[in-house]
């Protein structure tokens, strides 16, 4: 399985899964030329994308679905409330959109996906569990880790997670205190510390390589988030670099990252 990051953070989101020629994208928050760049450095096309996996509304997960349906035509995946405000947003996706039930398997191509709810400020809001005989979790955006994540997550092959913000830096920063409030509730965005502990909780669940992502531009640092990250793997007995690869998804480069251990197929 390749996973291959288009895109991390408040300015948009996107991450392709690829596995024996299917190719589906997580979010489109940003644009399709962009995409189209993204995809051209790794030889591929847009005709090649076997679908898209939305989890929420919010425009850096979206944004670039109206161009991407109006000349590429993609099949699109929702969850029914995320879906009904998409068909709300964006004229014409009603004849490509995909209604997928929480909880429930489908299959793209050879994948198998599971949607699982996450804690976040909208009215609905998914992660996805994708499994090629590799099995991949994806979860971002979310105020703290919940027991429906926690059961999406663990026993995953590679995830990636949301190391937001560094909690310091959130505080003592310029945001106004109503933003603040938010990003800290259990409905907005995951800190460090608590990716460290949810990092170290998977990589003891058979996680052998971990992606944070969606980190801020204004409340925190890659390095500073790799550090928080390491230090709770290595309370627990995990090495980073040698149990477990750890990488950081960048706000606008490519990133890629390719999991070879093959598994049995797992469940959630």
């Amino acid at each position: 399985m390749q996973i291959n990051v288009f895109a991390s953070g408040s300015g948009g989101n996107c991450t392709m899964v690829s596995s024996a020629g299917t190719h589906i994208l997580i979010d489109a928050g940003i644009s399709m030329r962009r995409i189209k760049n993204a995809l051209g450095e790794l030889g591929l096309f847009p005709k090649d994308i076997s679908g898209v996996l939305v989890t929420h509304e919010h425009s850096d997960h979206i944004s670039g679905l109206a161009t991407m349906i109006k000349y590429h035509q993609l099949p699109i995946y929702a969850p029914r409330t995320v879906g009904n405000h998409l068909r709300w947003s964006i004229a014409g996706v009603e004849n490509f959109l995909c209604e997928i039930q929480v909880g429930g398997d489908f299959k793209i191509g050879d994948m198998s996906v599971t949607a699982f709810s996450t804690p976040h400020d909208t009215p609905q809001s998914v992660g996805y569990r994708i499994d090629s005989g590799i099995c991949f979790g994806y979860c971002t955006d979310l105020g703290h880790v919940s027991e429906e994540v926690l059961e999406g997550l663990t026993g995953a092959d590679a995830v990636m997670i949301e190391a937001n913000h560094d909690v310091d830096m959130l505080l003592s920063g310029s945001y106004p205190y109503h933003l603040k409030r938010r990003i800290l509730s259990d409905r907005g965005h995951l800190s460090n510390e608590c990716c460290g502990q949810l990092a170290a909780h998977l990589a003891r669940n058979g996680a052998s390589a971990i992606v944070l992502a969606h980190l801020s531009q204004e409340n925190n640092r890659p390095a500073l988030a790799g550090k928080t990250v390491s230090e709770a793997l290595e309370r627990e007995g995990v090495r980073p670099g040698q149990d477990v690869t750890l990488r950081i998804a960048p706000q606008a480069e490519l990133v890629s990252l390719k999991v070879e251990r093959i598994c049995s197929p797992c469940s959630a």
